[in-house]
């Protein structure tokens, strides 16, 4: 039993180190997109927070997953850090709303034609991969310092926010 319990701690802790990925240790794009709601959102808005910015399909089953993770941090944090969720094509206003309500996710889910994920995941002809989800956690300088491509659990994405909220 201590042997597993050590072996899940080493894990974690290698997932951390990971965590700083090929797309951190930079600012942040920045942009301004609209909820199903038309309202805009910036990232400005969230200067001086962690910002979590996910990018996301909302008939991905991981990214079900990773919103488990998101809601229990957000429940830990609160008005502490931020969420934003951001969907393409296929998705639509009704796809997200109907997500969203599903999951109660209670942060706006943003539309991009594609601009903004290409910028976060430097997507080029030599890069066109994109896998979903795809999450960046910002610190409150618009600084990415932690990316993650699929689900990380709410304890591991909780200790990369107690660094950056110290």
């Amino acid at each position: 039993m201590k042997s597993m319990k050590l072996l899940v701690l080493v894990l974690i802790a290698s997932m951390t180190l990971l965590a700083a990925g090929d797309y951190s240790n930079r600012r942040a794009p920045g942009f301004s997109l609209a909820d199903s709601h038309f309202r805009q959102h910036d990232p400005q808005d969230y200067k001086g927070k962690v910002l979590i910015v996910e990018f996301m399909q909302t008939t991905c089953p991981t990214c079900m997953l990773l919103t488990e993770s998101l809601l229990q941090v957000k429940a830990k944090y609160g008005d502490k850090i931020g969420i934003l969720s951001i969907t393409t094509l296929p998705d639509n206003y009704q796809t997200a709303d109907k997500f969203a309500a599903e999951h109660k996710v209670p942060w706006p889910i943003l539309f991009d034609s594609g601009q903004v994920m290409m910028s976060y995941l430097k997507v080029s002809p030599a890069n066109p991969k994109v896998n979903f989800p795809h999450l960046f956690i910002v610190d409150g300088t618009g600084t990415i310092r932690y990316d993650f491509e699929g689900a990380e659990d709410a304890a591991t994405l909780s200790a990369d926010i107690d660094k950056l909220l110290k």
